[in-house]
């Protein structure tokens, strides 16, 4: 079993689980977490989230040569606050069709540990709070 891999994601800390923003270039991983970022969730890493196993549960951290950045659209790379890791709660796909109304819960598989996903626009101006209603369904039904 792989214990470590990196993938092409985004990651926030809303309290005490993280966020996975997995999409293309250009779906708007960063300018979400920003917004994220804005309502008082933590960076923990922008584009690229090392991700790890400790004990059952998946954790991301920021890879070293980006940690502390994000790029801001139209402005550059700048330096933020952020986390050094956080136990990853739910997985958000940008990018991917949105279910108006979901049928069954979704699952996202990383090194073998199952993460609760879901779709959304990023785009949208209601995402963030998608993404926090989403995480607390997540944290609820687990």
């Amino acid at each position: 079993m792989i214990e470590r891999e990196t993938i092409h994601a985004c990651c926030v800390a809303i309290g005490d689980h993280g966020v996975l923003l997995i999409g293309q270039s250009g779906s708007g991983k960063s300018d979400l977490a920003l917004r994220l970022i804005d309502r008082g969730a933590a960076l923990v890493s922008d584009d690229y989230s090392n991700l790890s196993i400790k004990g059952k549960d998946l954790y991301a951290s920021p890879p070293e040569r980006i940690a502390g950045k994000i790029e801001v659209r139209g402005i550059g790379i700048i330096e933020m606050a952020h986390q050094m890791s956080a136990r990853i709660g739910l997985a958000v796909y940008l990018g991917d069709a949105v279910t108006r109304m979901p049928d069954e819960r979704r699952e996202a598989k990383f090194l073998g540990v199952d993460i609760a996903a879901t779709s959304i626009s990023a785009h949208e101006s209601s995402a963030p709070i998608k993404v926090e209603l989403a995480l607390k369904q997540a944290i609820e039904s687990r």
